[in-house]
């Protein structure tokens, strides 16, 4: 069986090799995550789960509490992925824009390649009681804030054009993001080439060069005037 075929069916898995807790415990939370993305987190439930691993619902709670504690362990599991694959594509340093077009591509691959990726894009953290939400919500910041903070460390060093970091970091994770609601698993693209199309298609328009440039100097002179006739209407 090929390696593809084990990770979109990881029930197998737990069956076959029953004396590796780990693997067990690595099935459990990859057959959640193929459930959370099929029908929803609210709609999986323990019951359903213990099923799809053709365990009994007590020897389930021997992996996990709960539902959301394994919703939770998805999304561990989904920025660690993330990371590690921008942590092998900085290998040497890099300017601001480099490094957003670096993090782009990390993360648009691991919603390609990762269930637990797109975990992280698709799932919805409404359903959740309100400690889990906060940290659920805690680990989706730390995409948030290493992108901004490449954003704002290219303003910087002059690789990125004068912008508001925050609304730039939302609107690239927004559009990454969304490539879970259209991606299927078999497709004619690779995740190598979504990754890279994705980041130069999310990252050029923030690059310090050329039109960008000018089209940023338009943007602040727009913004100065605009403060300067709010001040002058105050007179």
């Amino acid at each position: 069986m090929n390696e593809r075929r084990k990770t979109r069916q990881p029930w197998n898995s737990f069956q076959v090799r029953k004396r590796d807790p780990e693997v067990k415990r690595d099935a459990v939370l990859l057959t959640a995550a193929h459930l959370f993305l099929e029908h929803g987190y609210r709609r999986t439930s323990m019951s359903e789960l213990a099923t799809r691993l053709n365990i009994t619902k007590p020897a389930l709670y021997h992996y996990f509490q709960n539902k959301e504690e394994i919703v939770v362990e998805c999304y561990r599991r989904g920025i660690a992925v993330i990371e590690n694959g921008l942590d092998n594509v900085l290998v040497s340093p890099s300017d601001g824009f480099h490094k957003v077009k670096a993090y782009v591509q990390a993360y648009a691959t691991a919603i390609v390649q990762h269930e637990f990726g797109r975990c992280v894009a698709m799932l919805d953290d409404g359903a959740l009681s309100q400690g889990t939400r906060r940290e659920v919500r805690a680990l989706k910041r730390r995409i948030d804030a290493t992108l901004r903070s490449y954003i704002e460390q290219g303003m910087k060093d002059g690789s990125i054009a004068a912008c508001d970091a925050k609304l730039a970091a939302f609107a690239i994770a927004g559009a990454v993001n969304w490539i879970g609601t259209w991606y299927q698993p078999g497709g004619p693209l690779t995740a190598e080439v979504i990754g890279a199309q994705f980041a130069s298609l999310l990252t050029d328009g923030l690059h310090g060069s050329g039109n960008v440039s000018s089209a940023a100097g338009l943007a602040r002179r727009d913004q100065t005037n605009a403060r300067d006739r709010t001040a002058s209407s105050g007179d």
